[in-house]
């Protein structure tokens, strides 16, 4: 029987069969997985599918959900098998092409956000990923344009997506540049450059969990230098394409955001450095102005 013309099934239903295959695979919290994956696909409260088991679904949910769970039982992060994240206000589409956005990364937003006064000018979101940091800060700041740059095409596929998406909550034109780092904005004068870049050293690839090994992008996760290469390239770059007094904010590794501080402050091209913690009161972010 296709998927077209199956019978309407209960939402009850749906979540014991999704159970048993993820049980039988040994996901863990099999029945939780199951309901949060047909929240997800439904775009519902996480606890609707509970207290609406007599709910009856279309083909096309189940088909979703049948494929969403078959992905996290092969081990895909829950993000990858049902296709989105949420990001702040947000919900972003992702794939293995791109980073899964992670909750410390939306503290580097307050920061930009505090730090510009809500935006203004042209701000640089360096190696761009899902557009994540762009699209919020393009929704919720009043800047006049924002720039996303990545060196991966298949990534600022998925960004441009989400940026059409969400185009009728968008502040600000966000423009899509392909190229590495910095290089595509090389000519011009902004206010703010941000980025979170890949800051994992090549040796450290097998520390990584599972999930983030076996799945994320290596190009966006793996960097030289003892992980601070692209790091300390953005900061080369950024001086020259900052204006006097612009703002850098870098995401960095909790271990290392004493080097990229030290790094910044020996540049010579910056002052007013400054190391901010996450959530989770780790070193996570540093940020600078343009001497």
């Amino acid at each position: 029987m296709t998927p077209d013309t199956e019978t309407p099934r209960s939402l009850g239903t749906l979540l014991a069969e999704l159970a048993a295959e993820l049980e039988s695979a040994g996901v863990a919290l099999a029945r939780d997985e199951a309901r949060d994956i047909v929240a997800a696909v439904l775009d519902v409260p996480r606890f609707w599918p509970t207290t609406n088991r007599d709910a009856l679904l279309d083909a096309t949910a189940v088909d979703e959900a049948r494929h969403a769970a078959a992905a996290r039982a092969r081990g895909a992060p829950f993000a990858y098998a049902v296709g989105r994240a949420a990001f702040r206000h947000l919900t972003l589409a992702v794939d293995p092409r791109v980073l899964i956005p992670r909750q410390e990364t939306e503290v580097l937003v307050d920061l930009v956000l505090q730090a510009t006064e809500g935006g203004r000018g042209t701000l640089v979101d360096v190696g761009t990923g899902s557009g994540a940091i762009a699209l919020a800060l393009a929704t919720e700041g009043q800047f006049d344009r924002i720039i996303a740059t990545d060196v991966s095409l298949d990534a600022l596929a998925v960004a441009e997506r989400n940026a059409a998406f969400l185009r009728d909550d968008l502040s600000a034109p966000v423009d899509f540049l392909h190229g590495s780092l910095l290089a595509p904005v090389a000519d011009l004068r902004v206010q703010a450059v941000v980025s979170n870049p890949p800051y994992i050293a090549f040796e450290e690839l097998e520390e990584l969990p599972a999930s983030v090994r076996d799945w994320e992008p290596p190009l966006a996760l793996l960097s030289a230098d003892q992980g601070l290469a692209a790091t300390r390239a953005i900061i080369r770059g950024a001086r020259s394409v900052l204006e006097t007094g612009g703002l850098l904010a870098l995401e960095v590794d909790t271990r290392r955001a004493s080097l990229v501080a030290e790094a910044l402050a020996s540049d010579g091209g910056y002052h007013d450095v400054a190391v901010h913690l996450d959530l989770t009161g780790r070193e996570r972010f540093v940020l600078a102005r343009r001497r």
